[in-house]
């Protein structure tokens, strides 16, 4: 049976219908192996978005006193049928973002793990209770879900983000809306077509596509109470200002400019192993990749030219294909070009060019977005562009430092803190590290520490605007609100039932 995501125009999924949207305009998706365009992403309009909710606010009773285990056999059924479509849908998400097969593979598995975690939500629902809190007293907590929950995701894990917000908030009880990034629709509305075939009530969860107006809809909107969102930093901050003037709970998660400290005592091969992978891993589209690496001492003769000799190695080229390369191509030809505009930048402003991937071209597909893996030194660790800014692409920036102190100096100065990573055989130089280093995830000798679904994703400073994250304990409490119950009983004609 043909899919749903293989219709030319992404459709809306409102009230359990799949719907043709209403309005005219839309923009375009493309396929960035290649530059053709795949496929059009509508443009919600505001009637769309509100009736969307209005379905997410109707069908909130019923599913929120659905017993918890009942809600999670539904996960359960969810997890099977995206196990049963996995190949299916790593081509459909390679083919509209660009990654390789296996990082497609990847950022799907990465997804369905927080299915499994969020089927345990019986578990995680648990309150806590105390007995004789006071002379004739019992307290207890509960967890109660919110009602209805909105996901803004970004175009770079177009499974992944999407499956950490809606399968907790839903176990949780609650009601969702999902408006993915206009430029990957296609994963979204393959993955909410096979929760609606796990036996997902209609209304529980609803889909909307659009920019700026959809999501100003759902930040406004008086129903929604609670927002989770994860793209740039500077729409993360006017997301969280937004939602929370608003009365809404908000977690809005940013950028980031990753660090990765090799101390003279790493292992070689697995440190370049680790880096390439963190730098160059999704073409540098992630805000946990290793952006910046800071190469401690003497590690520098023994790391930095098998790290730029790794780079130029890197085979870049289709995606959409059976033979697949070490890299695919970025997003799009303009995001390509803020890429090749902030490498220029950084050239002006002092830093050389140690592997250049500016040049690269895949001979059979002229129009693809390609970009070469670049490792760059800036000549100021600091003040440099591409030390501030997240390039959000191929380019890694090199740095020598003399010490560690110097390379947590450096690092900290950053006013990201989404995560760090230290190689190193030293458990003294990783203490110190993990005990130092500003940011909410940290790795030691792994390049890219994420955190899997049972703990939060957990930026710190402009990487994060929000008190509880996604994933894990954090992110049950993001969807539930607390009650506490205070029960002082008594018997018929004998009056407090506590003995005395």
């Amino acid at each position: 049976m043909t899919s749903i995501s293989s219709a030319p125009l992404a459709p809306l999924l409102i009230n359990g219908e799949w719907l043709r949207p209403a309005g005219l305009e839309t923009t375009p998706v493309f396929n960035p192996s290649t530059g053709e365009t795949l496929a059009s992403a509508p443009v919600s309009t505001g009637a769309e978005v509100e009736a969307a909710v209005s379905a997410a606010q109707a069908a909130f009773p019923a599913w929120s006193e659905t017993p918890a285990v009942d809600r999670a056999r539904v996960l359960f059924r969810y997890r099977e049928l995206l196990l049963h479509h996995f190949e299916e849908l790593a081509a459909l998400l390679s083919r509209e973002h660009g990654k390789t097969r296996g990082e497609a593979r990847g950022d799907l598995q990465r997804g369905i793990e927080v299915v499994e975690y969020a089927t345990g939500i019986p578990t995680l629902l648990f309150g806590d209770t105390l007995e004789h809190v006071a002379r004739g007293i019992d307290c207890e907590t509960l967890r109660q879900p919110l009602g209805v929950c909105a996901g803004i995701t970004p175009f770079n894990f177009p499974a992944m983000v999407p499956l950490w917000m809606f399968p907790i908030a839903l176990a949780c009880g609650n009601t969702f809306v999902l408006k993915p990034s206009e430029k990957v629709p296609l994963t979204a509305v393959r993955i909410v077509e096979l929760l609606a075939a796990a036996g997902l009530p209609k209304g529980v969860l609803n889909l909307v596509h659009g920019g700026h107006g959809c999501v100003d809809a759902l930040l406004t909107h008086p129903q929604v109470r609670a927002i989770s969102f994860v793209g740039s930093t500077a729409v993360a901050r006017r997301i969280y200002e937004t939602g929370t003037r608003h009365g809404k709970r908000v977690q809005a998660a940013g950028g980031a400019k990753n660090f990765i400290v090799v101390m003279p005592d790493a292992d070689v091969a697995k440190t370049v192993e680790g880096v390439m992978g963190a730098a160059f891993g999704c073409a540098g589209e992630r805000c946990m990749a290793g952006s910046t690496v800071l190469i401690v001492g003497d590690a520098a003769k023994r790391i930095l030219p098998d790290l730029i000799a790794a780079a130029r190695a890197i085979r870049i080229g289709r995606t959409d294909c059976d033979a697949q390369p070490d890299m695919g191509p970025v997003i799009s030809a303009a995001h390509r070009e803020r890429v090749l505009s902030l490498i220029a930048q950084g050239q002006q402003q002092g830093a050389r060019i140690l592997a250049d991937g500016r040049g690269a071209r895949v001979a059979e597909s002229p129009g693809g977005f390609f970009l070469g893996a670049t490792i760059v030194a800036p000549a100021d660790p600091v003040e440099n562009i591409l030390m501030r800014e997240e390039v959000f692409g191929p380019v890694l920036s090199a740095i020598e430092v003399p010490d560690l102190p110097a390379a947590l100096e450096v690092a900290n100065r950053s006013r990201y803190g989404n995560g760090a990573s230290i190689f190193t055989r030293s458990g003294a130089a990783a203490r110190e590290f993990k005990h130092r280093i500003k940011a909410g995830m940290v790795g030691i000798n792994v390049g890219v520490p994420a955190a899997m679904a049972p703990f939060p994703f957990s930026g710190w400073g402009d990487s994060f605007h929000g008190d509880l994250h996604v994933q894990g304990r954090e992110g049950v409490y993001f969807n539930t609100q607390q009650k506490v119950v205070t029960s002082r009983w008594f018997a018929e004609g004998e009056g407090d039932i506590w003995r005395k």
